[in-house]
């Protein structure tokens, strides 16, 4: 397994994102592509550091197009959390059919799966190095808090979902929207920064247990 910071890549196994349309003020396929190559870069100077020129040699367009979408590593960087929780979100509601409690089931799959392939544990620690720069880095504390913001809202919508749908009884969908949160980010950077593998399995436990919980047609 090969981390943000020992030299191996987020995604060695091919491209981490399915190639999308852009939505409204969406990233462009051009930029997708960008933030593609930012994955396939090396990663040897760890994702705070990853040379511009690095990245561009990952990208099979010119240089000068790159540097056309993307004013400076930091619009580059901010581009690269967007694209990633955007695929990661789109591949979630694919695979769960719609219900919104069915949906948060698969997004702490998604996050806390039982058994981690190289290329998404690869991922996670790219993920996860922002995370532990934002305690010391103003800019990367505003990427995060904002990468966050967007998880917690979405958590949120779903919950109000199942709430207007009668799905789930009537809870005030904020507490439970940031214990989600919380629990999710807190599992992947307890799974990417430690050698606990068992701990995992108990973390995964509470928001899957929580949620059952919160169904009217188990009883509550």
């Amino acid at each position: 397994m090969t981390g943000a910071s020992d030299g191996g890549s987020p995604s060695e196994s091919g491209s981490a994102f399915a190639a999308e349309p852009a939505g409204d003020g969406g990233p462009t396929e051009t930029e997708r592509e960008i933030t593609e190559a930012t994955f396939r870069a090396p990663w040897e100077h760890g994702y705070a550091d990853l040379p511009i020129a690095d990245i561009a040699d990952e990208f099979d367009e010119s240089k000068s197009l790159l540097y056309y979408h993307y004013d400076s590593k930091d619009d580059l960087r901010t581009s690269f959390l967007d694209v990633a929780l955007d695929h990661f979100l789109a591949e979630v509601e694919a695979a769960s059919g719609g219900d919104p409690i069915a949906t948060l089931h698969a997004l702490v799959d998604g996050v806390l799966p039982a058994d981690l392939p190289d290329e998404r544990a690869d991922a996670q620690h790219a993920l996860a190095e922002p995370r532990m720069r934002a305690a010391t880095d103003a800019t990367f504390r505003e990427e995060v808090s904002r990468s966050e913001e967007r998880v917690y809202l979405h958590v949120r919508g779903l919950l109000e979902e199942a709430v207007e749908s009668g799905v789930v009884s009537e809870v005030d969908v904020d507490r439970p929207a940031e214990f989600l949160r919380a629990t999710l980010v807190g599992g992947m950077l307890s799974r990417t920064t430690t050698d606990r593998p068992g701990s995992t399995a108990h973390v995964r436990e509470s928001p899957h247990a929580y949620l059952g919980d919160l169904r009217v047609d188990d009883g509550l």
